[in-house]
């Protein structure tokens, strides 16, 4: 283990960031006050693996600083102090159409974002996030063939509201614009083309919702 003490790293890395107890706490999906406790009351006695390889993403710094082995690599490496986070990759696509197959979700060379900008998007862990390719037009005009979209998995079933969302459906992956019912709880499953059908009335049971679209990005041809 790091003989140094990782709290006051921590508190370090947040004074010079100029970042805040709050915000680093809804990065990691934890109550406002869970940053500050831990640093200044030592509650919990450290912090959990999943919460402490978040923070090393976030600042671009080794596990180790923060209490983790000295073994651990650190995170983004190549990238140290520039605030820049990567996010996985996946070389997979999300059917805008017909459906596409899901033949594996091998990684590809990750995107990296700002940490601010990425925390002001979404307050989750890095790790529930993932960027993957649409395939065919059926969104058209929202999102296109070929998009990049970065689909928040902490964000699914549990929390469905109005949005774009990734499903699973069989062996294949879909994007598609979800709408739920206040009072059945129903799900209608649209297209944002007109020319592709839409599916209303499904029961969310149903559906394997893999997580909602946050943001996309596209290449002008």
């Amino acid at each position: 283990m790091s003989t140094a003490d990782p709290r006051a790293a921590l508190d370090r890395l947040i004074k010079e960031r100029g970042e805040d107890y709050a915000g680093l706490s809804r990065l990691l999906g934890r109550n406002p006050a869970y940053i500050q406790q831990y640093i200044k009351r030592g509650v919990p006695q450290k912090l959990d693996g999943d919460d402490r390889l978040t923070l090393a993403r976030y600042f671009g710094v080794s596990e180790a600083l923060l209490g983790g082995s000295d073994e651990q690599l650190p995170i983004a490496r190549s990238m140290p102090g520039t605030g820049l986070v990567p996010i996985k990759r996946l070389d997979v696509g999300a059917s805008a159409g017909a459906g596409a197959s899901v033949d594996g979700e091998h990684g590809l060379h990750p995107v990296s974002f700002d940490a601010r900008w990425l925390r002001q998007l979404v307050a989750t862990r890095i790790d529930q996030l993932s960027m993957i390719r649409v395939q065919g037009d059926s969104m058209s005009p929202t999102l296109s063939d070929g998009d990049e979209i970065m689909v928040n998995q902490a964000d699914a079933a549990d929390r469905l509201r109005d949005g774009i969302y990734v499903l699973r459906l069989d062996d294949a992956l879909m994007v598609k614009r979800l709408a739920l019912h206040p009072v059945s709880r129903e799900v209608a499953i649209r297209s944002d083309n007109p020319a592709y059908p839409s599916w209303p009335n499904c029961k969310l049971s149903q559906l394997a919702i893999i997580g909602r679209v946050v943001w996309a990005g596209r290449q002008f041809r």
